[in-house]
């Protein structure tokens, strides 16, 4: 110990201390950042698991419902196809010329689908169309299937919405 206080003067054995203090706290502290740097690290890959986790279970989700209700529509489409192919059962040439359609039942038709105000009631509303019963049957087919496609679709959509937010 003599030695060494012969050989370095007080000012730089202390500076030899300070520095050892300085290298040894450098060291815990880079070894502190690098803990929480692991810390962090395994957080995200945590939260990369659950994002994967989940995003399998909406693919799922999404799956199921669109193979559900894809089907419904396809058949709703088919079963339109096949009622409209029954119109000429139903509704003959004879029912045609015994059935007029009259200006004033298009213009509320059409009032309908539009969302319009018909207007007033007029004497050319009592005139034929020149639409015959066949023709009405048949729009009223077409439209009947597009409302139930679309109503299989909103409850579909619904569904969705319903089951992705349980998806956790």
């Amino acid at each position: 110990m003599n030695l060494l206080k012969e050989v370095l003067p007080w000012w730089a054995r202390w500076l030899a201390f300070v520095s050892a203090a300085a290298v040894f706290g450098t060291i815990c502290y880079n070894k502190g950042k690098q803990d929480e740097g692991e810390k962090h690290i395994a957080y995200l890959n945590q939260q990369a698991e659950r994002s994967i986790k989940i995003a399998k279970a909406q693919q799922i989700v999404v799956a199921q419902t669109q193979i559900k209700y894809v089907d419904r529509i396809k058949t709703i489409y088919v079963k339109g196809e096949t009622i409209e192919k029954q119109v000429p059962i139903y509704i003959t040439q004879a029912d045609n010329v015994r059935f007029a359609v009259n200006a004033g039942f298009v213009r509320l038709y059409d009032a309908a689908w539009s969302g319009d105000d018909p207007g007033s009631a007029s004497d050319s509303d009592r005139e034929p169309a020149g639409i015959s019963l066949t023709q009405v049957a048949e729009a009223e087919i077409s439209n009947s299937r597009s409302c139930r496609a679309w109503r299989e679709l909103a409850l579909g959509l619904r569904e969705y919405y319903t089951r992705l937010r349980e998806v956790k």
